[in-house]
């Protein structure tokens, strides 16, 4: 069963709304948030997700409900990964706290903006090319390979794009050496310019971006419905500034986590390969015709092993990070 066309509208109305009212939250009361706060909006972010879900399988049946779950839960598995990047973010460019939530209320609207983008050429490109399921298999694979590297390379890899992006804003506008609140404009000696929080949202942009490049093509393993592609990503972006603010400091101890990521993105680039083999049409590979042979990755299987990697790396960094405290305390004594 499809979802209804009025489904889709008054849900991205509703969506379109609760973004305007968070923003606009941030704007008129910037604070930093408790952590009762900040546990009370993520719960209220993933109960607001299950609730959808729950109307999709009232309206459209078992299948986009599963489909959104399982695409809701991938995508809030690889945004966590951008909490780290947000960190050093806000460090590198020394962000008061109390205007953090402003930049990553800014990085998450960015970050819908390129996704809706990619998602509409995704959907676009499948259409009209299915063969492109190989190459974002590949891609994906070849990204986890990348995520499975130590974290140093990862950073330096980061930071060296972040890097060129800032330098490029620096050289083409003047840019003042302090914040002025939350403005991106300020005067200084009488002349307009801009506030380094225009480089700190252009800096949010460009690794949105580069994350936006990988999810985006995870999630079409899932599905192929625009719709339930963007709502997935909305929701998995919704509370992602609330989390940040709730794990605070606990983002230091889950030093494995780019492994569960890594394990993810490995398991979906090959649940990809194996969908181009089941829709194949390559003539070089077994003659242009669907392999039938190859396995169809149930949605189920799917949710659970991004659940437990999840689960698992989280754990691990966890114990590690206890183990490693109880070794200082001993050393100490």
């Amino acid at each position: 069963m499809d979802v209804p066309v009025w489904f889709e509208i008054v849900s991205l109305a509703v969506l379109v709304l609760i973004l305007i009212g968070d923003l606009l939250l941030v704007r008129l009361r910037p604070h930093i948030p408790s952590t009762k706060e900040s546990t009370l909006w993520v719960v209220f972010y993933v109960v607001l997700a299950l609730g959808f879900a729950g109307l999709l399988l009232l309206v459209g049946g078992a299948d986009p409900a599963g489909q959104f779950l399982t695409g809701w839960a991938l995508e809030y598995s690889l945004s966590i990964d951008n909490l780290f990047v947000f960190v050093l973010i806000m460090a590198r460019f020394t962000v008061p706290r109390r205007l953090q939530q402003q930049v990553l209320m800014v990085g998450i609207i960015i970050a819908l903006v390129l996704r809706g983008g990619f998602i509409v050429l995704g959907v676009t490109i499948i259409e009209n090319f299915a063969p492109v399921f190989y190459l974002f298999g590949a891609f994906l694979i070849w990204t986890a390979i990348r995520q499975a590297m130590p974290e140093k390379e990862q950073e330096e890899d980061a930071a060296a794009k972040e890097g060129f992006a800032v330098r490029l804003v620096r050289r083409l506008v003047p840019v003042s050496d302090a914040f002025d609140e939350g403005r991106v404009r300020t005067v200084v000696d009488g002349r307009r310019i801009w506030t380094p929080m225009i480089v700190v949202f252009v800096t949010i942009g460009v690794t949105d971006l580069m994350f936006a490049i990988d999810s985006i093509p995870a999630i079409f393993s899932i599905t192929q419905d625009g719709f339930l592609v963007f709502t997935a990503n909305i929701f998995a972006l919704m509370g992602l500034r609330q989390l940040y603010f709730l794990l605070g400091d606990l983002l230091d101890r889950l030093r494995y986590l780019h492994y569960g990521i890594a394990v993810i993105l490995g398991f979906i680039g090959v649940k990809l390969v194996l969908h181009a083999m089941h829709r194949n049409t390559v003539p070089f590979i077994n003659r242009g015709r669907p392999i039938e042979w190859a396995p169809d990755v149930p949605i189920w299987l799917s949710l659970a092993v991004i659940v437990v990697a999840m689960l698992g790396a989280t754990t691990a960094s966890l114990i590690a990070s206890g183990r490693e405290k109880r070794q200082q305390g001993i050393t100490a004594g």
